[in-house]
């Protein structure tokens, strides 16, 4: 049996350093998103998918898409349930943290291909799965790094039989409790469903290509 958790220790002043170095990278990695979200909606407002509107090709990648993103907010959920208040105090290793090492990243991009699809366009599908796992590349070296030097040796062997995205459901281990923290966890909810919002935009936007509204420039893929 694996050892759910590893004892937090207060950060040295080394620690404390890359704490901050970790806080910098998440905001730039925000800024990140935030720069592709915008270039995104400004493809769309002057480009369409190549598979017509209401064509059963466009409406089977648009429902697909709809999927990927309540799984992505399911997987969330139960990731947040195990790391909520923890992260970087522990060495989760317990749900979701037993099958994959970043999971609540690996839900993100699993997000991102959803919002891609609700387009109708695979190559957005794709594309945005891309971009988000290339972001949460450079942030998950970080962390790994935080970790690693946090923990040592515990975080080598769990890093070794813990696969860093793809899910490894064998593995699977469920602890007997753990604590929750509703606060973060309805915060996480919030974030999750923000994959949602990008729905009645995509929708609203072809509506006014429909219509006419808005001029198309160009066809994706």
């Amino acid at each position: 049996m694996v050892n759910n958790k590893s004892s937090a220790r207060a950060p040295d002043p080394d620690q404390a350093a890359d704490l901050r170095s970790l806080e910098t990278v998440q905001r730039v990695r925000k800024l990140a998103f935030a720069a592709c979200g915008l270039l995104a909606a400004t493809a769309l407002l002057f480009g369409k998918p190549h598979f017509a509107s209401g064509s059963l090709t466009h409406e089977t990648i648009e429902y697909a898409g709809l999927l990927l993103i309540f799984a992505c907010i399911a997987g969330r959920l139960w990731s947040s349930l195990y790391i909520a208040g923890r992260k970087k105090l522990e060495l989760v290793q317990d749900g979701p943290y037993s099958i994959s090492r970043n999971p609540l990243y690996l839900f993100s991009i699993i997000g991102a291909a959803g919002v891609g699809g609700a387009t109708g366009s695979l190559t957005g599908m794709a594309l945005a799965a891309i971009l988000c796992a290339s972001i949460f590349s450079i942030v998950i070296i970080k962390e790994e790094g935080f970790l690693r030097k946090r923990f040592g040796q515990a975080f080598e062997d769990y890093a070794r039989r813990t696969p860093c995205l793809l899910q490894r459901l064998s593995s699977l281990q469920i602890s007997s409790e753990t604590v929750i923290n509703p606060q973060l966890i309805m915060r996480n909810f919030r974030d999750s469903a923000l994959f949602l919002l990008a729905i009645p935009l995509i929708e609203g936007i072809e509506e006014l290509q429909e219509l006419g509204w808005l001029p198309v420039y160009f066809v994706f893929p």
